[in-house]
């Protein structure tokens, strides 16, 4: 890990720090737990990768701690926008992030790689498709549709991981490791600049 990557890294947990501290005003209060959830998960994940570098990726307390930003940010989401779906979401949140815990601590290998790849595909889909649908309808300013785009890359963060973890790699893994914390940086300045419109 270079100088440049710890730098992005740093500037990632100041933003997703500073999105804890200034909150979500208006959004309903399990909606801002798991806002708030999402964003200091990241905050913990740029912190133990600048102390403890990439190999902090092949731990599978790290990858299990992970999941947990893109489900809290996607419930988030949906508790405050799709009132109906919220009971099914939340199930999903849990039973997903305990399938991802279970099988990265009993059963690693392939399967617990595709199930990972699955449940952060799910609310990575949530997290880029309904900020962006959202803004077409004018339910919300369009600016929030940022949050789509900070989705689409964290989207794309975890399937180069997922890929790579199941020796299908899409890239090699120099390359992988060398645009991630770039990739982290550019999603949490969308998910930021988007949140600040609502």
């Amino acid at each position: 890990m270079t100088f440049i990557h710890r730098i992005l890294l740093l500037l990632t947990g100041l933003l997703a720090a500073y999105q804890i501290v200034i909150g979500i005003e208006g959004a309903p209060p399990t909606a801002v737990w798991a806002y708030t959830t999402g964003f200091g998960v990241l905050l913990l994940a740029g912190l133990l990768l600048i102390i403890f570098g990439f190999e902090a990726l092949d731990s599978p307390f790290v990858v299990i701690v992970s999941t947990i930003m893109p489900l809290s940010l996607s419930l988030g989401l949906v508790w405050e926008f799709v009132a109906a779906w919220r009971v099914i979401y939340f199930v999903f949140m849990v039973t997903g992030l305990t399938v991802v815990a279970l099988t990265r601590l009993l059963w690693p290998g392939k399967v617990a790689t595709l199930i990972l790849a699955f449940v952060h595909g799910i609310a990575g889909l949530i997290i880029f498709i309904l900020p962006i649908v959202l803004g077409a309808n004018q339910a919300v300013p369009w600016g929030f549709a940022l949050v789509g785009v900070g989705g689409a890359l964290i989207g794309l963060g975890g399937l180069l991981l997922s890929f790579l973890k199941a020796g299908r790699p899409v890239l090699p893994q120099e390359t992988i490791l060398i645009v991630l914390p770039g990739l982290l940086f550019l999603m949490t300045a969308a998910f930021v600049a988007g949140f600040s419109f609502i």
